[in-house]
């Protein structure tokens, strides 16, 4: 019995190491490089993938730009991993860039690549590139601040982004493809002429595809629809200046003698920063309602030609119209759809120099 035991004792020590779960096939830190972007364009057919890889030097970052062709994505990053002297760690991409002309054609197939592999976070930004991908690089990279990670930096809501720039992760482009009621717009960027990147617009994405653009105006309104606050947003009028300090948005939908209508009231806190002449607060308000009323109407009736519902308004039906109808949103009830869109602002701040 004894000699039982023992036996039974020394087959669980040998065997207590199987279920360990050691870290025999991971690599260490230092002999991995983190790319935190990556642009993606097309020669001919095949793909060409840049990496964006800040590296420490010293006592400081140093930013290195690395470029292979494949057949595939997958395949020109494989490249990569056998020149470098590290392996290539997808896992902390922030930004996704990716050429215009690939946008115009489509991407569905890229997006769903993104999704399918597990070394890319699905809340990776993506951006198009309105310039040819290796001399945007090599520009950032002459204009770049060591110290910083411009491109990461410039759609950070603690560092350069702004109310007015569109924040679109892969997931959501991804859930657009395949949503019958809802679509997104991507930033568009190219290299500045005295800073690193200049934002030149959004692009509107139909099922992967762009089909038209927007400015920075109605890509604001877009982000109000969205969520994303238009705090710190300046908005300019012929007689005034006001500061966005807050927002909010209430929509109610509803189905009226089979056409679809929508309530939107949008509110904004306001602060003035300048005033010209003896304008009244009442006039200002006036004018701003006006101004976004204006910008919203052309906005929609845009979106509605492209049959884009960039705004999401269709997500508000989806409880009242059956999933059948809802196949064709785009195309028999979005361009019907009438929006009542109200403004309240109410202005908090009138500076120390108060109008009379």
């Amino acid at each position: 019995m004894r000699k039982l035991r023992q036996a039974v004792s020394l087959a669980l020590l040998l065997a207590a190491p199987l279920l360990l779960s050691g870290c025999w096939d991971n690599k260490d830190i230092n002999h991995r490089s983190l790319p935190v972007a990556m642009g993606i364009t097309k020669n001919g057919e095949e793909y060409q993938v840049f990496l964006q890889i800040p590296e420490p030097v010293a006592t400081r970052l140093q930013t290195k730009i690395v470029v292979e062709k494949g057949d595939t994505i997958t395949k020109a990053v494989d490249r990569l991993s056998e020149n470098l002297e590290s392996e290539v760690d997808l896992l902390h991409l922030k930004v996704v860039l990716i050429d215009k002309k690939i946008a115009a054609l489509g991407m569905s197939d890229i997006f769903s690549f993104f999704i399918r592999v597990r070394d890319i976070s699905p809340k990776a930004l993506v951006v198009l590139c309105d310039e040819d991908l290796e001399t945007f690089f090599t520009n950032i990279k002459n204009k770049m601040n060591p110290e910083s990670r411009n491109l990461t930096d410039f759609f950070e809501k603690y560092a350069g982004w702004n109310p007015q720039i569109a924040l679109t992760r892969i997931w959501e482009v991804y859930r657009s493809i395949h949503s019958y009621t809802e679509d997104v717009v991507l930033p568009i960027v190219r290299s500045g002429n005295t800073t690193a990147i200049s934002h030149v617009g959004s692009a509107i994405i139909k099922n992967g595809r762009m089909v038209g653009t927007i400015n920075s105006d109605d890509t604001l309104l877009v982000n109000l629809f969205k969520g994303e606050s238009g705090e710190g947003k300046i908005e300019v009028m012929e007689n005034a200046s006001v500061l966005i300090n807050k927002t909010s948005l209430r929509l109610r939908s509803r189905m009226l003698q089979g056409k679809p209508v929508t309530k939107a009231r949008m509110s904004l806190n306001v602060s003035l920063l300048e005033v010209k002449g003896q304008t009244s607060v009442e006039t200002i308000k006036q004018n701003l309602k006006d101004q976004l009323n204006h910008r919203f109407t052309k906005l929609l009736v845009k979106a509605q030609n492209g049959q884009a519902d960039i705004l999401s308004l269709g997500q508000t039906f989806r409880r009242q119209i059956p999933r059948s109808l809802l196949q064709n949103w785009r195309e028999s009830l979005y361009p019907d759809l009438r929006v009542d869109f109200d403004i309240h602002i109410n202005v908090q701040d009138e500076g120390f120099l108060k109008t009379n």
